[in-house]
This record gives structure tokens, C-alpha cells and sequence, in this order.
């Protein structure tokens, strides 16, 4: 009779050592689960991560591509010398292009884009002067503009890396953060040359170059290589 009780119990239930074993079981199976969506997530913050840092990258090649690809062939005077607005070495380049309605005011700028340092890190930075020669003598609270190849006044690190001022014919942004690579290359037949080549600078040039070669890397993304072509120097 006892045996037939026992056998009884047994088949409308689990044991206590079945019981623990589904148990543990089930806890393993919960423990993967939430493991594999910690992974996952960390996956994902790693993947926004990195398309965050490309997206700024590419949003700083596609401003200068845009950007050089409107520049202006303009000529001016400066301390009663004829000049070419239009000068650069190996990590900064200054010329005069518009800008869209929602920076500033409309029309032409000139336009510096420089590699500036800040605590550990060097930033792309871009600074602009409404092409107007009251905004080019300066104001109270900004500076003067002088070509990129006067040994005066050449330093802006002294100025927020963000600002506007002036009613927006003056100003300053930040282009690209933690900048690892900036290498600006210069095409044409420059002032003494019989053919044209390429130049790591091209300042106080008679004429304009053809072509510019930028290469722009930060510490984390590269990016291929930027050409433009010179309007109006094809």
C-alpha cells in the first residue's frame, strides 16, 4: 500500500532535487538572457558612438567642400598693397565665399579656418568677417581682420572658439573637435614656378592656385582625402 502511495505522489509531481534542478536551470537561463541584453546595449552605445564621431567628421569635410566650392576670386588692398584674398599654409587657409541666411548676416565673408589648441585637444575653427570695410577695421569687442600672411594679429586664441557679436557679421565655431590630422595641400603655378606643382603654403601669391588638397583626421575617424577645385581656375 505504501509503495503504491509513493509512486502515486511521484507521478502528480516533481521532486524536491527535480524541483531544484528546473530551478537553477531557469535562473541560468535568465542570468544569459540579461547578460546577452547588457551586451547588446553596450553594442549599440559603442555603434551610436562611433556614428556620432563619423557624422561630425563628415559634417566638417561636407562644410568645406561646399564651402571652397563657392569661394570668390576677389583682389583687395591692404596697407596700400594690392592683395589676393586668398592665403593659406599646411593647417589654416583663409578666403572670401557666402554664407547661408542662417549664419550671421547674408552675403560674403572672409573666412579663416585654423587648427586651435584647447587643454589636450586641437579644435577646427572657423572665424568670420562680413566682406564690408566697416566690419574689417574691427569693433570693440572683436578683432580686426588682417591677411593671413601678416605676422600681426594673427592669433585668435584669445576669442571664445564660440561666438557672435556685431550683429552676426563677426563670429566664431567650432568646426571639428579633437582634430589628430589637418594637412592643407596647394596646386597651381605659383609666384616663380614654370610648372605648376604642389606647395605646403601659398601666401603672398600673385595668382591663384587650381586646386587644394585637404586632409582632415581626428584621433578616432580618418576620411579620404578632399579635393576642390579652384572656381573660375579650371
Amino acid at each position: 500500500m505504501r509503495a503504491i502511495d509513493s509512486a502515486r505522489l511521484r507521478s502528480n509531481g516533481f521532486t524536491l532535487v527535480e524541483l531544484l534542478i528546473a530551478l537553477a536551470i531557469i535562473g541560468l537561463i535568465t542570468l544569459l538572457l540579461f547578460s546577452g541584453l547588457r551586451l547588446g546595449s553596450r553594442a549599440w552605445e559603442a555603434v551610436d558612438a562611433v556614428a556620432l564621431r563619423t557624422g561630425d567628421l563628415r559634417l566638417a569635410h561636407g562644410f568645406l567642400a561646399r564651402t571652397l566650392g563657392q569661394m570668390r576670386i576677389i583682389s583687395t588692398t591692404f596697407d596700400s598693397e594690392p592683395i589676393l584674398l586668398f592665403n593659406g599654409d599646411a593647417e589654416r587657409i583663409e578666403f572670401v565665399a557666402p554664407l547661408s541666411d542662417h549664419v550671421g548676416i547674408p552675403g560674403l565673408y572672409v573666412l579663416r579656418l585654423s587648427l586651435e589648441d584647447k587643454g589636450s585637444k586641437r579644435n577646427l575653427v572657423l572665424t568670420r568677417w562680413l566682406y564690408h570695410p566697416k566690419v574689417l577695421e574691427g569693433g570693440d569687442d572683436y578683432p580686426p581682420w588682417e591677411p593671413l600672411q601678416s605676422g600681426r594679429g594673427m592669433s585668435l586664441d584669445g576669442f571664445p572658439s564660440d561666438m557672435d557679436t556685431a550683429g552676426g557679421a563677426f563670429g566664431r565655431t567650432q568646426l571639428l573637435e579633437d582634430v589628430d590630422v589637418l594637412t592643407i595641400s596647394y596646386f597651381g603655378l605659383a609666384d616663380g614656378d614654370s610648372e605648376p606643382q604642389w606647395h605646403e603654403d601659398w601666401l603672398k601669391q600673385t595668382q591663384w592656385p587650381t586646386l587644394i588638397r585637404i586632409r582632415l583626421w581626428t584621433h578616432s575617424q580618418t576620411w579620404p582625402d578632399l579635393y576642390v577645385t579652384v572656381p573660375g581656375r579650371r
